[in-house]
């Protein structure tokens, strides 16, 4: 979608955006009407917000935080960007930091917020939603007792929703303390003694250098997901990571359009990304104790896949998310419970739209570089679905 002045065309429109964030007058129960409701007001949520108003559509965004960009603030407290700032701004605004620095998780928080505030985006907060689904032409969203329909959803959030954890874990013994990376902010929340990372992927390897330095015996347990050749921050990182993988082939290359792109998705989306920040040199150097998987437990102790357990203290658990949809009520999901559509559009429900999804159109789709030109893509996809349902009304009428 290309725009001669997205800030007029903005401005020009913000007062029904306005009143389009504005919650119900009254508190009785009842629903209020949009042209699209946005589900998600993170970045990807966000950014279709932005081409939305681009497009003087009327819309809201359902966040269901607290405040803009509390899905950020809410990681752990040393959590960095593996990408530079310069790939980290969203269309319309770029990232408010020198273009090589690598943002901290509240300083991309607080440019969420900046990025809303700037474009006058319509967010509601703490809206979470507890059902989606269809009534007639209309698609319906509950949102406690209140409820919103639209003829055109967008759900605009990744598939990280609801920590991972087997059921296994609530047989540790009760003097383990053992958290989510989700809920993990720092060192200061654990007891002393041995310190185990469940999930050797980038987040295990992250927190477990970060244990380590903090004083405590550490191990790592899961498959080792291989390495990028290269640190993001040195030069080869500036000047051939970020130009040529992220911004070429993660964009361009890496696509469902190409060949490449096609062959690669599958195991896109079912392997761990190798680590990007923290090497296998730097676990060593820190003294950190390779483990196979943790499969179970045994005497209140995580038992390790080759038999043995081990005697901590504190487990870590690193091993992902589920996606959290059952509250959408249509029939769109595959075998592996996510949503059936080509590159964001859900065919079978026309109307229904994704964005922010791991490789939706490209493996660049879940990053901040590349949920833009997705949320534009979709944006463009709403404008015509909604151009062909007022071209058949002007038909039926005149007929």
């Amino acid at each position: 979608m290309i725009v001669a002045d997205a800030t007029q065309l903005i401005e020009e429109g913000a007062a029904a955006m306005q009143l389009a964030a504005r919650g119900p007058r009254s508190m009785a129960s009842r629903r209020e009407s949009f042209d699209v409701i946005v589900i998600g007001g993170g970045q990807a949520g966000l950014s279709v917000g932005y081409h939305l108003a681009c497009a003087g559509i009327r819309f809201i965004i359902l966040d269901a935080n607290e405040r803009i960009g509390d899905s950020w603030r809410q990681r752990w407290d040393s959590l960095r960007l593996f990408t530079p700032a310069k790939y980290d701004g969203l269309d319309g605004l770029a990232f408010p930091a020198p273009r090589n620095s690598f943002p901290t998780k509240n300083e991309m928080a607080d440019y969420l917020e900046a990025y809303a505030r700037r474009f006058r985006l319509p967010v509601r907060n703490g809206m979470r939603v507890k059902r989606l689904f269809k009534e007639g032409s209309h698609f319906v969203v509950a949102v406690g007792s209140n409820e919103l329909e639209a003829p055109q959803i967008v759900v605009a959030m990744g598939k990280y929703q609801h920590a991972r954890v087997p059921a296994f874990a609530a047989s540790l013994s009760n003097e383990i303390t053992q958290l989510h990376s989700a809920d993990y902010r720092g060192p200061g929340q654990l007891q002393p003694g041995g310190v185990v990372l469940v999930g050797a992927g980038n987040s295990g390897a992250d927190l477990a250098l970060e244990v380590a330095r903090a004083g405590h015996e550490t191990w790592i347990a899961g498959r080792d997901v291989g390495q990028v050749p290269f640190r993001p921050e040195t030069f080869l990182g500036r000047n051939l990571f970020a130009p040529l993988v992220l911004g070429f082939i993660f964009h361009h290359v890496l696509t469902v359009r190409t060949p490449f792109g096609r062959k690669a998705r599958p195991g896109a989306l079912s392997k761990a990304v190798p680590l990007i920040r923290v090497k296998r040199a730097d676990l060593a150097a820190a003294r950190i104790r390779r483990a196979p998987r943790v499969v179970g437990v045994r005497d209140g102790r995580p038992l390790l896949d080759d038999g043995q357990s081990l005697a901590v203290s504190n487990v870590l658990w690193c091993t992902g998310f589920h996606a959290g949809f059952e509250w959408i009520e249509l029939p769109i999901f595959d075998e592996h419970g996510m949503p059936s559509h080509v590159s964001g559009v859900v065919t079978s429900e026309p109307g229904l739209y994704f964005v922010g999804l791991p490789f939706l159109h490209a493996m660049s789709s879940s990053m901040i570089q590349g949920v833009g030109r997705d949320a534009a893509r979709i944006v463009e996809a709403i404008t015509t679905r909604r151009r062909a349902v007022g071209a058949e009304r002007s038909i039926l009428v005149s007929a």
